[in-house]
């Protein structure tokens, strides 16, 4: 995406909430806050808060195994990252 058109989408969305959950979409099932982080470029600590606020919305969920915990999108989170894309691709 071009310097223009990343400026842009900024206007309309905050990006790391956004792509968090892009690359939740693209990346599939059983992804982890610490890989995510890496992904879109913010710190761990960043991640955890807005996947957080994400669960409060219904559009992520966590699942824990053991110390681990997995995050996947729920049907909701799905169909707005999709728009999130579409959106971007748009603009």
């Amino acid at each position: 995406m071009g310097k223009k058109k990343e400026n842009i989408f900024e206007v309309f969305f905050r990006k790391k909430p956004a792509m968090i959950l892009v690359a939740l979409r693209k990346g599939g099932r059983n992804r982890y806050g610490s890989i995510l982080a890496k992904e879109v470029d913010c710190t761990y600590s960043h991640a955890v808060k807005i996947l957080q606020e994400m669960e409060r919305a219904k559009l992520v969920s966590f699942e824990k195994h053991g110390r681990i915990k997995s995050i996947e999108l729920t049907e909701n989170g799905n169909k707005v990252a999709e728009y999130i894309e579409k959106i971007r691709e748009l603009l």
